[in-house]
């Protein structure tokens, strides 16, 4: 038993049922974002938020208890992502990280805005040339220490 075979599962599941994971999130009571991390292997769940998923999704107590401690996080299949919506991200970062850190460093000073005090909000903007995919990330800044 390890977490890959229990996201499998939890991903097998959710096609066969056809469940929406913004639905999932109302049923654990966190946001889409978060819950859609953590039964993807990313973030750990605590003990009542791993039962409410272990009973959508049929899970042992064991099963359940992978989901509790915290991962590897950040497992990609490849050093630059193939697929083309993880892809666009990487892209992003490659045109636009310098822009970003310039701006945050001009901001706030020399330091890193945190991916762990972090929250996310993804949402669909309606538009009339074509629907946009709206992504807000907010991370606490963290500033380098002297010493």
């Amino acid at each position: 038993m390890n977490r890959a075979a229990i996201v499998e599962k939890i991903v097998s599941t959710k096609v066969s049922k056809g469940l929406k994971w913004s639905d999932i999130a109302r049923d654990v009571g966190l946001s889409k974002e978060w819950v859609t991390a953590a039964c993807l292997g990313q973030m750990p769940l605590a003990a009542e938020h791993a039962k409410t998923i272990g009973e959508i999704f049929g899970l042992s107590e064991e099963e359940r208890k992978w989901l509790q401690i915290p991962p590897y996080r950040g497992a990609l299949p490849t050093a630059v992502p193939s697929d083309p919506t993880i892809y666009r991200f990487y892209e992003l970062v490659s045109v636009y990280g310098t822009t970003f850190k310039e701006l945050i460093h001009e901001e706030f000073g020399d330091g890193i805005m945190s991916a762990i005090d972090f929250k996310m909000d993804m949402t669909r903007e309606p538009d009339p040339n074509g629907d946009r995919v709206n992504i807000v990330m907010s991370g606490k800044f963290l500033s380098y220490k002297t010493y």
